[in-house]
């Protein structure tokens, strides 16, 4: 027998495939069951989460368990086979773990580092251990996939990565003053959805800002980033999602900008800095004493 697991993520699919193949606790139930029930599978847990849907089980064939899990998960999900095969990927034996053991440590979440991720691979767990479908194998995967995790966030600051050039940057903007008075009120742009930027996003957030408007050229992922932020249990910030022509009026109503794309030329321009500084109402974009 051989651990192998299929899923879909959001580095994998788009936002409405997501959310369309999104398995409540009922489903995921029946998910577990038919899939122990099934031929190739002799243990089952389901990792279902806003970003992402993963079958993990002790199969005896690989192809034969792809063809399996491949199947149950569209039935279950809701979402054609044919339409959600695309979207999906396979890992297995060394590669499934080392994959679990990533998705613990916060390296797959779309906000690199996030802790959620532990409190719902210990729920995976649990309801799998309720229904009896994890036996051996994946009792002992999940569990040491929480002690990784775990000490990936205590030993390695994980959670901290990205944040030192954005904290810079509130730092300087608050010349000196504590950055949480500064950042209260404030409205912050972030430009792009990756990970650097969802990064930005959540020091910002944590940071104290207001609010924060999200614009990708894929405005689904904006909306995705922002509904996250807008979620988190450990801040209070509005976020919103726009789209990229948008950024040039946002431009003049932010703050602060963080801009992380994949573009290989500027997104921002000196010149449209200097055009959203000469269109702001109000404060300036920098206080004096910090420029």
């Amino acid at each position: 027998m051989s651990l192998l697991v299929v899923g879909l993520s959001h580095r994998s699919a788009p936002v409405s495939v997501l959310e369309r193949a999104s398995l409540n606790a009922d489903a995921q139930l029946k998910l577990l069951q038919d899939t122990v029930a099934a031929e190739p599978a002799a243990e089952a847990a389901v990792l279902a989460t806003c970003n992402r849907i993963e079958l993990y089980a002790d199969v005896d064939k690989f192809h034969a368990g792809v063809a399996e899990l491949s199947t149950l998960l569209a039935q279950h999900s809701g979402v054609g086979l044919e339409e959600l095969t695309p979207h999906l990927y396979v890992h297995y034996e060394d590669r499934a773990v080392h994959h679990l053991f990533s998705v613990a440590c916060g390296l797959d979440s779309m906000v690199v580092g996030e802790g959620q991720i532990l409190g719902q691979i210990k729920d995976s767990l649990a309801r799998a251990q309720d229904l009896h479908t994890a036996g051996r194998l994946l009792n002992d995967l999940f569990q040491q996939a929480l002690r990784v995790g775990k000490r990936a966030h205590s030993e390695t600051g994980i959670d901290r990565a990205g944040q030192s050039l954005v904290t810079f940057g509130l730092e300087q903007l608050s010349a000196g003053a504590d950055v949480q008075r500064w950042a209260r009120g404030k409205k912050a742009l972030v430009i792009g959805a990756g990970s650097m930027s969802s990064l930005a996003a959540a020091t910002l957030a944590r940071s104290g800002v207001a609010e924060i408007v999200v614009a990708n050229r894929t405005f689904e992922r904006a909306e995705r980033l922002a509904q996250i932020l807008s979620e988190g249990d450990d801040t209070d910030v509005l976020a919103r999602a726009v789209p990229m022509d948008s950024v040039p009026v946002e431009l003049t109503r932010a703050d602060v900008a963080v801009s992380c794309t994949g573009a290989t030329g500027l997104v921002l321009t000196a010149d449209d800095v200097a055009a959203a500084v000469e269109g702001r109402t109000g404060a300036p974009a920098v206080e004096p004493a910090a420029a």
